[in-house]
């Protein structure tokens, strides 16, 4: 099912999604896992950026707002080394920021078919 930006996972949902879009992040999508048999989370946020520069701005934006504005930290993150697929673990909530091909490439979205899907537009693609 696939839904217009209209809810988040929460405020926390939220906030990830904003500070993608801050940094300009491509092609948004929350996935609702909570109506699947195995899932390691509750929500998935997936988004790109075009570069590894982009892809670490992003990952680390998140990652200093919600330590400073909600004292919040990941529980794990990975792949700031090469920036081609950083991963923040918030427990509900597992955001990866993906570099446009390597996202092509892994097709993680396909791996859920059975979720539901929200596609979040761009601000500065309207």
């Amino acid at each position: 099912m696939i839904k217009t930006q209209e809810s988040a996972p929460g405020r926390l949902g939220s906030t990830i999604i904003d500070c993608i879009q801050a940094k300009k992040g491509s092609d948004i999508l929350q996935i609702n896992l909570t109506g699947t048999d195995n899932s390691v989370c509750e929500f998935f946020i997936i988004a790109h950026g075009d570069s590894n520069t982009q892809v670490k701005a992003i990952a680390s934006h998140i990652e200093d707002y919600l330590k400073q504005q909600h004292n919040i930290r990941p529980l794990h993150s990975e792949g700031y080394e090469n920036a081609q697929w950083v991963l923040l673990d918030y427990n509900t909530i597992v955001v990866h920021i993906f570099q446009q091909e390597i996202r092509e490439y892994y097709k993680l979205e396909e791996l859920w078919e059975d979720a539901e899907f929200e596609h979040i537009s761009n601000e500065y693609d309207r």
